[in-house]
């Protein structure tokens, strides 16, 4: 069974993957299709681009999570570099 799904995706990725599809005589829906279930079934390599951050920056980031309150890191820095001249 077909599902509709939507997408949003910028105009020129668009028009890129209908020329892509266009010399592959494939429709989009088509290409994006296979390409999702190779990704879930594990045989195609995901790129590190689509993965988001690494694990180890997401706990390194999460480390400062409490004491972060949307300063500017030069604030920031400026506090550090006075507490620890005191």
């Amino acid at each position: 069974m077909l599902t509709k799904l939507t997408l949003n995706i910028e105009e020129e990725v668009v028009a890129k993957a209908k020329r892509y599809a266009l010399k592959k005589n494939r429709s989009v829906s088509k290409i994006v299709e296979e390409y999702l279930n190779s990704i879930s079934d594990g045989t195609t390599k995901v790129s590190p681009d689509f993965l988001g951050p690494a694990p180890i920056t997401e706990r390194i980031a999460g480390m400062f999570s409490e004491e972060y309150s949307g300063q500017d890191y030069k604030v920031l820095l400026e506090e550090a570099i006075l507490e620890r001249n005191l």
